[in-house]
Parts: structure tokens; C-alpha cells; sequence
């Protein structure tokens, strides 16, 4: 994909600043992702990881910079235009963000009620589809999310981010808080949407196993900027102190072997 031009970016950003009060967290970071792929956002504590997702999906707005998603500058559109864009990618943030009042089906249709008008029978049947597409059990559909297990709360978010058929899926943190297997288990799951469904995937992720697995490319959050995106190949060859000592640190090791990759 490295060779993919401008026209082939679903994602293009340039020149973000993001700050709180006198607090700098992003300067002039530029980014690309490519239209398909899965790209892996990292960065050691502080660099904005979730900041930077957050900014790109408008839930907060940049101090400087420009965010174009699908060829459209997002930082320039009027409130209906992005409403519309909006729709065109889902989002699961780390903690599922689920309503705790509302059942997994209801939730899944929140984004529905939102932008669509749709009679509730057709709702109850998308929403069924979703929670199937997922891996849940059609009766995870009537459950709170007090109910359900850390994994099946991650299931359930990820089938409120497909709840559109958006074509960018946003992840924050998808395998924190699981168990090796069933962060592993909710790896393969994303990948099997992203081939499945030509979803492109922007995943912020501290889980070195999920890059392996998963991701074609990373990006590195560092120094107020994206310091280097490439393949993990890339990373393993690359010099900078952070970079060498989180690839080539003893849980990298492990990551490697779980993977046969060592």
C-alpha cells in the first residue's frame, strides 16, 4: 500500500494542532491512511493517541490544521454536511460507550434513530443482522450491557459501529481490558470484517499482538507528531529510542513468538 497516491487516501491530515488551555498535545502532525487497510495508531503515554481520533471525528476541534476524510476538508463543512459524513463511519470507543438503560439491540439502532428514518421492524431486523455479524448470540440482543461479559460488551459496541455500514471503522484501545484469548479472538474478528465488508480500519492500540496480527501498517505518535508510518518491518529497523524499545522490548518478543513471527 506504500505506494498508493493521494487520490487512493480515505484519510489525509496535515498540519493538525490540538491543544487544551496552554497544553500542546499534537504540532503540525501530518498523516495518510489508505483507502482498505488496518493501520495501528501508537505512542507512549500522553501522545495523544485518542486525542488524535477524537479530532478526526470531530469530537473536538482542532486548534489548527486541515482533516479531509473521503477527498472532503471536514474542518470547513456546515453542520448538515458533516452530519452526512458522519454516517460513513462507525466508532467503538474503549469502554464500548454503551447506554446502560438501553438493551444491546437498542443500542445498535441509536445511530439509526439518529440519521435514518426506518420503521422499527426493519431496526429490530438490522440490528439482529449487526449482533450475528459480530459473533454474539441472537439472544445478546435483549440483554443490558450489565449483563454481558467485557467481551461481549466489545461485541456489542463493534456492532453499533456497523450499525450504518459505515466504510471507516474507528477503534479505541478494541482488545483493552480482555483476556489473551479473547483479545485475540476479537482480533481476528476485526479482520475478518475489514476483508469482508472493505472496511478501512484506524485502530489506536497499545496491544502488540494486535499489531502483528492484524495491522498493515503503524503509525507512531511521538514528539507532538506522527514520527514514522510504515510496515512492521519498518519498525523493527527503526533507530528512534522509543520505537527500538517498545518492538524490540521482551513483550514484543513474546508477541512475535505467540505469532511464529520470531
Amino acid at each position: 500500500m506504500e505506494g498508493n497516491t493521494r487520490a487512493e487516501n480515505i484519510i489525509s491530515v496535515r498540519g493538525l494542532r490540538t491543544q487544551f488551555g496552554s497544553h500542546v498535545v499534537h504540532d503540525h502532525l501530518d498523516l495518510d491512511v489508505h483507502r482498505g487497510e488496518v493501520i495501528g495508531i501508537v505512542g507512549g503515554s500522553g501522545t495523544g493517541k485518542s486525542v488524535l481520533l477524537k479530532a478526526i471525528t470531530g469530537l473536538l476541534t482542532p486548534t489548527a490544521g486541515h482533516i479531509e476524510v473521503f477527498g472532503t476538508d471536514l474542518t470547513s463543512l456546515p453542520d448538515d454536511e458533516r452530519r452526512a459524513q458522519e454516517r460513513r463511519w462507525g466508532v467503538l470507543f474503549q469502554d464500548g460507550a454503551l447506554f446502560s438503560s438501553l438493551t444491546v439491540a437498542q443500542n445498535i439502532q441509536v445511530p439509526q434513530r439518529e440519521h435514518l428514518k426506518l420503521p422499527q421492524a426493519l431496526m429490530d431486523e438490522l440490528a439482529a443482522i449487526k449482533i450475528r455479524m459480530v459473533g454474539l448470540p441472537a439472544e445478546a440482543g435483549a440483554k443490558f450491557p450489565s449483563e454481558l461479559s467485557g467481551g461481549m460488551r466489545k461485541r456489542s459496541g463493534l456492532a453499533r459501529a456497523l450499525s450504518l455500514d459505515p466504510e471507516i471503522v474507528f477503534l479505541d484501545e478494541p482488545t483493552a481490558g480482555l483476556d489473551p484469548i479473547g483479545a485475540a479472538a476479537f482480533d481476528q474478528l476485526i479482520k475478518k470484517l475489514q476483508q469482508t465488508l472493505g472496511l478501512t480500519v484506524f485502530m489506536v492500540t497499545h496491544d502488540l499482538d494486535s499489531l502483528y496480527a492484524i495491522c498493515d501498517r503503524i503509525a507512531v505518535l511521538a514528539e507532538k507528531r506522527v514520527i514514522v508510518v510504515g510496515t512492521m518491518d519498518d519498525m523493527m529497523a527503526h533507530d528512534h529510542p522509543w520505537i527500538r524499545e517498545y518492538f524490540h522490548g521482551p513483550r514484543s518478543r513474546a508477541a512475535q513468538h505467540a505469532l511464529g513471527k520470531d
